[in-house]
């Protein structure tokens, strides 16, 4: 799979971005790249990569978040230290973007040194079980209008339909019709489709581009002991 220095994940609220994020970011570092995690979420999140960040700081991967993390703050601030990031050409970077086109907002001011670079992928992350994204033409609408609100073209799309613990392999195997048409669509490729470990073991040979996913605990889960539940496809 190829990697660009700079890989920015954005989708709708619950696409499971963050998470993936994480996962990619750990496996650059696996291949020895120097990484660092810049979680750009401001808009009220229930998961964060802080809630990660002894684990992340264990493995080697640099953190940087917004002083808002874990706040109900809903301001388009950034952490000073992103700036940095984007600008340096040493180290690889892995973006957490904000959910839908509110969240999208405050990269903007980035996109001149990005695009001036022209080394990044923008992944749009897509889950078909969400509730507002059920739909291939509900789906081009967000991602439409995320790049909107940023003005950075997204540059692939990324299949993280799930259901959450309750996910099979044959809930992902029904997605990828799903996923091959927003593609056909918007002329992006599918970049990976993403699973669980257990069940992407279950689906080795059977969907390209697979990228096994360590799951983690999610805020609300840790604070509320709640369950994901089933959304049905």
């Amino acid at each position: 799979m190829e990697h660009k220095r700079l890989t920015l994940f954005a989708g709708h609220y619950g696409s499971g971005k963050t998470n993936i994020a994480i996962n990619y970011a750990r496996a650059l570092r696996a291949a020895g790249n120097e990484v660092i995690l810049a979680d750009l979420d401001i808009v009220n999140p229930y998961f964060r990569t802080k809630d990660a960040e002894d684990t992340l700081k264990g493995e080697g991967i640099g953190l940087i978040v917004s002083d808002y993390a874990n706040s109900n703050v809903d301001l388009p601030s950034m952490p000073k230290e992103a700036y940095s990031l984007v600008e340096r050409r040493d180290v690889m970077g892995v973006l957490d973007i904000g959910g839908d086109d509110r969240g999208a907002l405050a990269l903007g001011r980035y996109v001149p040194s990005i695009l001036s670079e022209n080394d990044y992928e923008m992944l749009f992350v897509l889950n078909r079980a969400r509730p507002l994204t059920r739909t291939v033409d509900d789906a081009l609408e967000v991602l439409r209008e995320i790049e909107s609100a940023c003005s950075l073209p997204f540059t692939a799309i990324v299949n993280n339909t799930n259901l959450g613990p309750a996910t099979t392999p044959e809930d992902v195997l029904a997605s990828l019709p799903f996923a091959q048409e927003l593609s056909e669509r918007t002329g992006l490729p599918v970049k990976m489709t993403c699973a669980e470990k257990k069940t992407a073991a279950a689906l080795a040979g059977k969907v390209k581009d697979l990228f096994p996913l360590s799951i983690l605990t999610l805020y609300y889960m840790e604070k509320e002991g709640t369950s994901l539940g089933k959304t049905n496809l």
